[in-house]
């Protein structure tokens, strides 16, 4: 199996076409693959933590805040299989095996959920507050959530608290909107949710039902209403799905995409760098829109789900800040932002609509994908034999939750017994 990454992480330059990274792992040894502001992600199936990139916040879980150029283990999480990984602008939420939350990184808004700790964590803390067992968490900009398994929400960080003050001026805002440490998020009593995702501003949930919640900021129409800012969740009608039930949704900072029970793919929210994947006229009356009379009926066309034919029966989407990634038949396409070449298609245009990457390594097969902010990640087999999986059982308990640097020393010594996975060359987003 092979990995290969484009766009931005920390590189010396960007990277417009996909570069293959070293063989590493064998068939079926990578879970999931994740990027935040300028770092990446790598989960194994045993639970093992992979990093690189961006480190300056500790959102690497590194106990140090250096730069990291190649996919290292995360040592301090060595006897504590992961399960899943959210990654913020500039700041981790890890969930284990056993439905316990971590964070690390930057504490400035309360991201991390551990209201009374320092501005910056370099190694997972537990959120110990957060008690109920987690089956799944999501990352904002500047504020997280988790989805517990009994289908409650919990979210955390004052991402949305500025935005929510501005726009519903003399209104109490709900505990969830401005809390710097786990709160229910309230007016889902009645249902039972099963996943939730994050943007810049906003906040969705999808029950074991199919209805899908929204809440936060609305400013380019990504919560499918009139309203400026939702301070409680709101359900999307039925109908703009085609009275078919949600099964999957993903959000970039901006806009969402979900996945309906007929594997039809439906896209709304901000469209003016092509991250709907269908234009409202030409590009270039996209880019000039702010200037365009008709810049608020393209909004309220964008408000609305449609459907993206091509991409129906996706098995794998990704959403990055402004960019996307699906795998559809074996294919992967990219379409949205490419300013640093994340769309991988060897140029820094705007993608309008979503395309195969067609630089990727053919004859493969697509396995996983991941968005960060302005790079992205895409998991292929190969037909040659890769080389085996490091050994990542994990012996070691985890660390107590306060924040440690390691010494110079110490971090060289980590560097050197070289401890990595697939050659990075990282560069600041």
């Amino acid at each position: 199996m092979d990995a290969g990454s484009w766009g931005l992480l920390i590189l010396v330059e960007d990277v417009l076409l996909p570069q293959q990274l070293s063989d590493f792992c064998k068939s079926g040894c990578i879970k999931s693959v994740t990027g935040g502001g300028g770092h990446s992600v790598v989960v194994t199936d045993g639970g093992g933590l992979f990093v690189c990139g961006l480190n300056k916040d500790g959102q690497l879980g590194l106990g140090h805040t250096e730069e990291v150029l190649r996919f290292t283990i995360c040592k301090p999480l060595l006897g504590c299989p992961i399960r899943q990984v959210a990654c913020g602008w500039d700041f981790t939420i890890m969930l284990t095996e056993k439905g316990q939350v971590l964070s690390c990184g930057s504490n400035a808004f309360g991201q991390l959920g551990v209201p009374h700790g320092p501005r910056k964590c370099v190694v997972p803390q537990a959120i110990e507050c957060l008690r109920e067992k987690v089956v799944c968490v999501a990352a904002g900009l500047r504020h997280a959530l988790a989805t517990t398994d009994t289908g409650s929400t919990f979210q955390w960080g004052t991402g949305l608290a500025s935005s929510g003050r501005r726009l519903c001026p003399g209104q109490n805002l709900p505990l969830f909107l401005t809390a710097k440490e786990p709160s229910r998020v309230t007016g889902l009593e009645s249902s039972t949710v099963v996943c939730a995702v994050a943007g810049s501003d906003h906040s969705a949930s999808l029950t074991d039902t199919g209805e899908l919640y929204v809440w936060g900021r609305n400013k380019h129409g990504q919560l499918a209403s009139l309203a400026t800012f939702l301070p409680l969740p709101q359900r999307v009608e039925a109908h703009y799905f085609q009275d078919e039930k949600v099964t999957a949704v993903w959000s970039g900072w901006t806009h969402l995409v979900a996945k309906t029970e007929t594997g039809k793919v439906f896209t709304w929210g901000r469209a003016d760098y092509g991250q709907l994947g269908r234009t409202l006229g030409s590009p270039e009356a996209q880019k000039h829109g702010e200037q365009d009379s008709s810049l608020a009926f393209q909004r309220l066309q964008n408000s609305v789900p449609s459907p993206l034919h091509c991409l129906t029966g996706a098995a794998e989407v990704s959403c990055g800040s402004e960019h996307n990634l699906a795998v559809i038949r074996d294919k992967c396409c990219s379409w949205g932002w490419n300013e640093h070449g994340m769309c991988g298609d060897g140029t820094e245009s705007n993608v309008w609509t979503p395309t195969p990457v067609q630089a990727l390594p053919s004859p493969s097969r697509l396995l996983l994908v991941g968005c960060g902010a302005g790079h992205s990640l895409a998991l292929c087999q190969l037909p040659a034999h890769p080389a085996p999986c490091q050994d990542l059982t994990v012996t070691c308990p985890l660390p107590d939750a306060t924040e440690t640097t390691e010494s110079q020393g110490a971090v060289d010594r980590e560097r050197q017994e070289g401890e990595t996975i697939g050659d990075f060359n990282p560069k600041p987003f």
